[in-house]
């Protein structure tokens, strides 16, 4: 449950500066963005059954964006929206991005729909094996209701400081907790304090350098990044939590979960989209 956009990859030799300029792009193009499509595209890639919720228009992008999914073999239970979620990634070669929000679809609570695709999505939770709570506030709304169906929730942090209060709720019920590390520093004290408050799994990706993890019992463990030639880095910490997810289902141990995830990471780098899957739809 969360994003899924329509995003413009705009390549440039090096991040803007904040004053009036030119610069020239190295290259640029159209494909699904989303935290949550990009999850579901790498399990479904992974020959998982993905039901994905969310918040979609019926404009032109939107279109695009279910039509891509569905392709990739997700089921969609989309929620209507005024518009569809977009983005301007701009991207150097290392992977750097500010990301500019074109545009965010309405979420009103209080909408005719709203009752019933929230009903929609508890009976999709009730009959999963995981649930996936990304960021946004329609998730955080629904949290009470995945933790109800008594399912593992599995939750991505991203570039969480520690102390934003947006976070929190989804940090306090996930039985999983994933994130980067470009607000933390040192990802251990914040992986640590996970586990105490009731998580049996925290990991913390490092870019090139890997992923640190503590189980349950607060051992460590670490997996060192498969080498690639990188074409892009958008959806590889989405594509990382898939492979760990889909190890974890398939009854493997942490170690050999965290190497399919750095192994599944390693194969988006390689793609312009969040999934190779998409290669050939949006070709």
């Amino acid at each position: 449950m969360g994003p899924a956009a329509w995003n413009r990859i705009v390549v440039l030799d090096r991040l803007p500066e904040p004053v009036p300029h030119m610069q020239f792009a190295l290259d640029e193009w159209q494909t699904v963005g989303g935290t949550s499509a990009g999850k579901a595209l790498g399990l479904a890639g992974l020959g998982r059954s993905v039901a994905l919720h969310a918040l979609i228009g019926a404009d032109d992008d939107g279109l695009r964006v279910r039509r891509a999914l569905e392709a990739s073999g997700i089921d969609l239970l989309v929620e209507a929206s005024d518009r569809t979620e977009r983005h301007l990634n701009l991207m150097t070669r290392e992977g750097a991005r500010v990301s500019l929000y074109l545009s965010t679809p309405t979420d009103d609570p209080a909408s005719p729909s709203a009752a019933e695709a929230a009903a929609e999505a508890e009976r999709a939770m009730a009959d999963s094996d995981v649930i996936v709570l990304d960021l946004s506030p329609r998730a955080r709304r629904l949290i009470p209701a995945a933790r109800a169906t008594g399912r593992p929730i599995w939750t991505d942090l991203h570039d969480y400081d520690g102390e934003a209060e947006f976070q929190r709720p989804f940090l306090e019920a996930a039985d999983a907790v994933f994130l980067n590390a470009d607000a933390l520093g040192d990802p251990l004290p914040f992986l640590r304090r996970a586990i105490d408050g009731g998580a049996s799994l925290a990991v913390c990706t490092l870019g090139a350098e890997g992923a640190v993890a503590l189980d349950r019992d607060g051992i460590e463990h670490r997996v060192a990044a498969v080498p690639v030639d990188v074409v892009d880095t958008n959806g590889a910490g989405d594509a990382f939590m898939a492979g760990v997810l889909d190890a974890t289902l398939g009854g493997r141990d942490l170690d050999t979960a965290l190497r399919a995830g750095a192994e599944h990471a390693a194969s988006v780098l390689t793609t312009r989209h969040l999934h190779p899957s998409l290669d050939a739809v949006l070709a």
